[in-house]
């Protein structure tokens, strides 16, 4: 099953490998920008701290109780923990399979835009290149050594490496479990957006 979340609280749903699309009853009408998989539930996140999440396949919707009203900008899945982080450095976690969520003592104030996992470890980036890290299952964040003061839109990991990318083409990369990041020479001066790793 594919989800797709945005505007308007929209969510769309394909049961056949993405050939065909179907408009699922969504419980919200605000701006969802990100949505992940684990343990057999979806959970979407966006606008006002909103927090959807569905048990059944993206087929039904439900709000959870978010700990924020601060626009949470992303969410990824981990060692049975969903992270969520947003607005003024607000990181916000489940370890219920997305039904109650709390908030995360954050080392930052700066907009958090993306978070990944890897390696039993939870990396989110964001504003003024601020990247920070969790290696206890997201309940302490730490800030990690950011070589950029570029903002940072999307991380990824893959093959023990966790890469981040962002604005004036700014890609950064860590090989010690997203503890430090050196800048890569880019080929591009355009705004990256999201990375991803086919390991």
């Amino acid at each position: 099953t594919f989800v797709g979340v945005g505007l308007s609280g929209n969510i769309v749903r394909s049961t056949n490998n993405g050939s065909s699309w179907d408009n699922a009853t969504s419980p919200t009408g605000n701006l969802l920008m990100g949505v992940t998989f684990g343990n057999n539930t979806f959970v979407g996140v966006g606008a006002s701290g909103n927090i959807v999440r569905s048990t059944d396949n993206g087929s039904s919707w439900d709000n959870a109780t978010s700990p924020t009203g601060n626009n949470i900008n992303a969410v990824t899945f981990g060692n049975n923990t969903f992270i969520g982080v947003g607005a003024s450095g607000n990181i916000v976690r489940s370890t219920d399979n997305g039904s109650s969520w709390d908030n995360a003592t954050s080392p930052t104030t700066k907009n958090l835009l993306g978070v990944s996992f890897g390696n039993n470890t939870f990396v989110a980036v964001g504003n003024s290149g601020n990247i920070v890290r969790s290696t206890n299952n997201g309940s302490s964040w730490d800030n990690a050594t950011s070589p950029t003061g570029n903002t940072m839109r999307g991380i990824g990991f893959g093959n023990d490496i966790f890469v981040a990318v962002g604005v004036s083409g700014n890609i950064v990369r860590s090989t010690d479990n997203g503890s430090s990041f050196d800048n890569v020479t880019s080929p591009t001066g355009n705004a990256l957006y999201g990375v991803t790793s086919t390991d």
